[in-house]
């Protein structure tokens, strides 16, 4: 696949992927800001702007208005806040490109934040809060984060406490899109079947009177860690959430893919390490995954899963181990050929529509400011060793660089502390 690369006079970027086979073309506006970029005042400001752009426009004043022309073609469409990046999106048939194109960018550029919406949807907002405190799975995160990231602006949440939520201003959003939603720091990324030329003239237009303004800066993460961590949320569960994890390597760092097919011989697939010794041997756990957390100047590698209440020791034990083994044993030949197939695999499925490519290429320009073909992928894949993903292990999995976090009915995790080893 192909990416055109334009950039306009005053710094923003588009990104065209074209894909003659599909029915389909994505609209993405993304941001390279998010919730990294607030201070402990304004955290939950950018998770909180992303819903009011789909509050109206001068042109499509209300939400119904917004929601009622993208639901006219069949459009699917959302948007998303991360710690680094926001962006917005819309799916359609490829004859409604158009449509979509104005619609998004209408909500980018025109947004009108009228106060009396913002305090509607700040009820929205503090039950969507409300609604990941009581899912463990999908908060577990956030106790692993305010840990690893102690003291920096990545420990936060991402939805920010109920407090800010309760108290934001109109002033408020419009200072944070005016410090934050610069020119150099969008990215326009139209992917599927469309007529290029046509549609650069038209973010041209759209985007092109912007005055040029340079991309906000955050906070650097300097790890710090000289000794195990850990952090529990006392919490009435029907299982036990955790989160053990070690620091990782960033985006381009020169182990980056050594680091992945590391992390996808303990977690890809079902006949991964840990899916057979947690899951298949053992009966601890339903899911059980190991990921990658990556950004432009940190990462860490963590593995999670959820468990009884009394298979705690027991589950990180059986993990722990699989982080000694590979560290002491190198991975077989056979079983480096199936991961790497295995990864390869996902990521042509993953790159198959129109919504994952144009993510995917607008996250690339937001993080790393270019866009790896998925050829060049699969040769950095191919390239790696065992004895680059032993190097890895060694490199990485340190006693004094472990973190766990629980969430559960655990008053201490203090008889845990001679169990962190590796």
């Amino acid at each position: 696949m192909k990416y055109h690369i334009h950039t306009l006079k005053n710094g923003l970027r588009i990104v065209f992927a074209p894909m003659p086979g599909t029915e389909t073309a994505t609209v993405v506006v993304m941001t390279g800001t998010g919730s990294r970029y607030e201070n402990e005042r304004e955290n939950g400001l950018a998770h909180f702007l992303e819903h009011m752009f789909f509050k109206g426009t001068k042109k499509r004043p209300t939400a119904k208005a917004i929601s009622e022309e993208l639901d006219s073609v069949g459009s699917q469409y959302n948007a998303f806040t991360a710690k680094e990046r926001t962006a917005y999106w819309a799916k359609v048939s490829t004859e409604y490109v158009d449509t979509s194109l104005d619609v998004i960018s209408d909500m980018f550029l025109n947004s009108r934040l009228p106060s009396a919406e913002i305090n509607k949807e700040r009820g929205a907002v503090i039950q969507e809060i409300d609604m990941y405190e009581d899912m463990p799975m999908r908060s577990m995160d956030n106790v692993f984060d305010a840990v690893f990231f102690d003291g920096n602006s990545l420990s936060r949440t991402i939805l920010g406490p109920k407090e800010n939520i309760r108290t934001f201003k109109r002033s408020d959003f419009i200072a944070y899109v005016q410090r934050n939603y610069t020119t150099e720091n969008t990215v326009i990324c139209i992917a599927g079947s469309f007529n290029e030329k046509k549609m650069y003239e038209k973010v041209a237009k759209l985007f092109g009177k912007l005055p040029r303004r340079t991309a906000p800066s955050y906070e650097r993460f300097a790890l710090a860690q000289t000794e195990p961590r850990t952090a529990v949320k006392v919490k009435k569960t029907d299982q036990t959430h955790f989160m053990v994890g070690v620091p990782a390597y960033p985006y381009e760092h020169p182990d980056e893919h050594a680091l992945n097919v590391l992390t996808n011989v303990l977690s890809g697939g079902m006949s991964s390490r840990l899916f057979l010794e947690v899951r298949e041997k053992r009966g601890l756990a339903y899911s059980v995954h190991a990921w990658v957390d990556k950004y432009p100047d940190t990462a860490y590698l963590a593995v999670q899963a959820g468990i009884e209440h009394a298979k705690l020791e027991k589950t990180i034990s059986t993990i722990l181990a699989e982080f000694k083994k590979l560290k002491k044993v190198k991975v077989s030949k056979e079983e480096l050929a199936k991961v790497k197939s295995y990864m390869k695999g996902t990521l042509a499925l993953r790159l198959e529509t129109s919504d994952e490519v144009a993510e995917y290429a607008a996250t690339s320009l937001i993080n790393v400011g270019k866009i790896h073909s998925v050829e060049e992928i699969f040769k950095k894949i191919d390239a790696v060793t065992a004895d680059d993903i032993q190097r890895v292990a060694h490199d990485l999995f340190k006693t004094e660089k472990l973190n766990l976090a629980v969430i559960g009915p655990h008053e201490s995790l203090d008889y845990l502390k001679p169990l962190l080893k590796v």
